[in-house]
């Protein structure tokens, strides 16, 4: 089966349009109406065509032809199937790509995984970084000499977060701003993390899946990604704390909130 890329779907699409259109030649857009009237087509068209490239990668297989003659019908108020037919296809269609879309995930789960295993491993050998029983590792870049959390304390901090690769997903250094939250309220790997710093200590912390986010995929993190942390405790302090003052935040792209289980 031939696979799309973006870019040559949006060649193939084009080509197909202007076919279809028996090469009409390019109407000049002079008017508001006339080029609000071709935006709607071109937004139209973008959304399509994601649609299409989307499918594609999950392997299905879809004909560029028959699509753009089914829009053109629909515009004209003579689709060739009834609302509840299309319907019906489109359902199948759903559920067919929900299934490639499971296995998709799963082999990408089961890829992260081993690769993480091999990184934990490996980095466990390095001087310094220590493996507590949940498989944990953490290495002191830098100690703080103020008081260590409690788990129901709200701490401050500053982290870079990336993949085993070194891809960076998320950095308060980079918002120039760090995070205030419940330690409570994080993934487990930072409910176990934290509390081994000192405040103003600075650590850095690997994560296996099991105690970040599992089989589940988070923006841009794969499902059964090892995460690897250089987080900085700037602030710990007792819940109800200085309640009045600075409110709790997020922790970038939906973040370490929330466990992943």
């Amino acid at each position: 089966m031939k696979k799309f890329t973006k870019t040559t779907l949006a060649v193939v699409t084009g080509f197909t349009l202007c076919m279809s259109a028996n090469a009409m030649a390019q109407t000049e857009l002079t008017s508001e109406v006339q080029k609000e009237s071709y935006s709607i087509g071109a937004s139209l068209g973008k959304y399509i065509s994601g649609q299409i490239y989307n499918q594609t990668e999950l392997g299905a297989e879809v004909n560029v032809d028959l699509v753009i003659e089914g829009v053109v019908d629909a515009l004209k108020d003579n689709p060739r199937f009834s609302d509840e037919e299309i319907l019906t296809y489109l359902n199948q269609r759903a559920e067919q790509l929900n299934t490639a879309r499971e296995a998709a995930e799963a082999k990408l789960a089961l890829e992260s995984l081993t690769a993480g295993n091999e990184y934990l491993a490996e980095n466990k050998k390095k001087e310094g970084v220590k493996e507590t029983a949940s498989g944990l590792q953490y290495e002191v870049i830098s100690e703080g000499e103020g008081r260590k959390p409690d788990p129901q304390d709200v701490v401050t901090v500053h982290y870079k977060g990336s993949l085993i690769d070194g891809t960076e997903f998320d950095s308060t250094y980079e918002r120039n701003e760090p995070n205030r939250f419940a330690l409570m309220s994080v993934i487990e790997g930072w409910q176990e993390g934290i509390p081994l710093m000192n405040e103003g200590s600075t650590y850095k912390l690997s994560i296996p899946a099991a105690l970040a986010y599992g089989d589940k995929q988070v923006g841009i993190i794969p499902p059964g990604s090892v995460l690897v942390f250089e987080v900085e405790l700037v602030k710990v302090e007792a819940p109800g704390q200085n309640s009045h003052g600075m409110g709790l935040s997020g922790m970038g792209m939906g973040g370490m909130m929330g466990g992943g289980h």
